[in-house]
């Protein structure tokens, strides 16, 4: 649906810029954008690539087992099957701090290694676990401390205080979290989730 939303928007801009004599604002526009996108990935390139070696040099040195066991009070409440299982512990623990940093695209790589370990302990079975769902749901939300990529984007694109919407960001996303926990865990055990199907109750 997105697909031919996207490309609806880009026939209409094209046909009204034709039509409104601005083709070559339009073709202006398009050849800054291109480079401005490149741009834009290689700074936010950067900033990925930065704590993603950060990250990987917690695990290497053993930070990310013991924030997993500063968590683990939290982390054994949320996810009660696993909480002799310090391997998953660990995966999903790293990819809660990715996301308390706001670093959403190197936390994925972080989440799929998480979720990998909790379909390993959930027999492989085409039915997801309450532990898989309530940490999609986590991801989902993601509780943000402090927001890295959207301070990088607001300082890229000119802003004097980049971070001046911490507050906002914290309220939000604690909200988010907190009524996505709720429903979750007070539902799950009425809904399973079909790989490539839909909830059934």
């Amino acid at each position: 649906m997105l697909n031919y939303l996207w490309s609806a928007l880009v026939i209409l801009s094209i046909l009204c810029s034709f039509f409104t004599g601005n083709s070559p604002q339009l073709s202006e526009a398009i050849i800054d954008s291109s480079a401005q996108a490149v741009e834009l990935l290689l700074t936010m390139a950067g900033v990925m690539l930065l704590w993603s070696g950060i990250m990987r040099i917690a695990q290497e040195s053993g930070l990310t087992e013991a924030f997993a066991k500063m968590l683990s009070p939290l982390l054994r409440l949320l996810f009660p099957k696993i909480k002799d299982k310090p391997k998953a512990l660990g995966s999903i623990s790293m990819n809660l701090t990715a996301n308390l940093l706001g670093l959403g695209n190197t936390a994925t790589p972080l989440g799929i290694q998480a979720m990998k370990e909790l379909d390993a302990l959930n027999g492989g079975s085409q039915t997801a676990s309450n532990e898989m769902v309530v940490f999609v749901v986590m991801n989902t939300a993601s509780l943000q401390l402090m927001p890295t990529m959207l301070g990088t984007l607001r300082q890229r694109y000119g802003s004097a205080a980049p971070f001046e919407i911490l507050v906002p960001v914290w309220i939000s996303s604690a909200c988010a979290l907190t009524v996505a926990l709720m429903i979750a865990l007070g539902g799950n055990h009425q809904r399973v989730l079909k790989r490539g199907g839909r909830w059934k109750s």
